[in-house]
């Protein structure tokens, strides 16, 4: 049994884990993307991830769940996974890593807008109401004051695809989470869940990559040694640690708690990017992050409010 010092320490560790190794996770895909196609990456991350995993549990003669929840653990890990960040890799091809962790927090935003079985409660409140304006509101002045912006420009144009791709990325790992909630029992094994996640996603991934035409003419030994860095900072950090992390801390704690890594993963995200990728912030830019982190806030304290969660 995990003593209560024990299981604060953590507590502290996996929302460190969610709060900053998620931040640089956006950086190291910038990384690998120099010489790994995006859906090889997120194949040879999420398979890597999940045979370590396995052997843990099956060295640990962990219980498997049944071929029921296997099903469901297998689409929500492809839809979270693949469509989710899997995308978001994609899309960096397009957009700097801050710009893209600055879209993914609309994450919260999604969850109001697609959770269908709390739209009464949710849209007869105006504080909600705003804070989606508000939200979705700064991601559009994000994107206008990101340079490039100018109608024509092949920039503007990059940037577009980026942020739709994105955007479609965060609607995706909304569903995934809302497919998997309540299908899957609270006691099964947080590793064995991720491991069934992480496979099904990696071969998934590996298809795409089939039929994007990713295969032909790739090997391993063109890799970079910066490439190489990003997959094994995603594989550990991202896929293992953080992930788990995250299985984790939405079984142990209330939903709007572990919701707060949305407000601090952009920030360290576009701090990495400027600091290591000489991604160019404005002002403006600050201000407009402000803005959806401001209007993320306050649909999250109005929705917490609302479902008896902690604030």
């Amino acid at each position: 049994m995990i003593g209560k010092d024990n299981n604060k320490l953590l507590l502290i560790l996996a929302f460190l884990a969610i709060y900053f190794v998620w931040g640089t996770t956006y950086y190291a895909n910038l990384l690998a993307l120099e010489s790994i196609p995006p859906f090889i990456f997120s194949c040879l991350r999420y398979l890597t991830a999940g045979i370590v995993l396995y052997a843990w549990a099956f060295f640990s003669k962990m219980a498997w769940p049944d071929k029921k929840t296997i099903w469901v653990l297998s689409v929500s890990g492809i839809i979270m996974l693949v469509g989710g960040s899997g995308l978001v890799v994609y899309a960096e091809q397009y957009i700097g890593s801050g710009y893209a962790a600055v879209v993914v927090a609309t994450e919260p935003l999604w969850f109001i807008v697609l959770d269908r079985k709390r739209w009464k409660q949710y849209f007869s409140n105006m504080k909600i109401i705003a804070g989606l304006v508000i939200g979705f509101a700064g991601i559009a002045l994000f994107s206008w004051f990101t340079p490039g912006s100018q109608a024509g420009d092949a920039a503007a144009n990059h940037k577009l695809i980026g942020t739709f791709i994105v955007l479609l990325s965060a609607i995706l790992w909304v569903l995934g989470t809302l497919y998997a909630s309540g299908r899957v029992k609270k006691e099964s094994s947080n590793i064995v869940n991720s491991c069934v996640q992480l496979l099904a996603a990696g071969l998934f991934s590996g298809i795409i990559a089939v039929y994007q035409q990713e295969w032909i003419g790739f090997s391993l030994l063109h890799v970079s040694g910066r490439a190489w860095g990003g997959l094994a900072f995603a594989i550990l950090f991202g896929s293992l640690i953080a992930y788990m992390a995250f299985n984790w801390l939405v079984r142990v704690q209330p939903p709007a708690i572990v919701s707060t890594h949305t407000y601090v993963n952009p920030v360290v995200a576009v701090f990495v990017g400027w600091l290591l990728a000489s991604e160019q912030i404005i002002f403006k830019q600050v201000i407009a992050l402000v803005i959806v982190l401001a209007g993320v806030m306050l649909t999250q304290t109005s929705k917490a409010a609302i479902s008896g969660e902690e604030p």
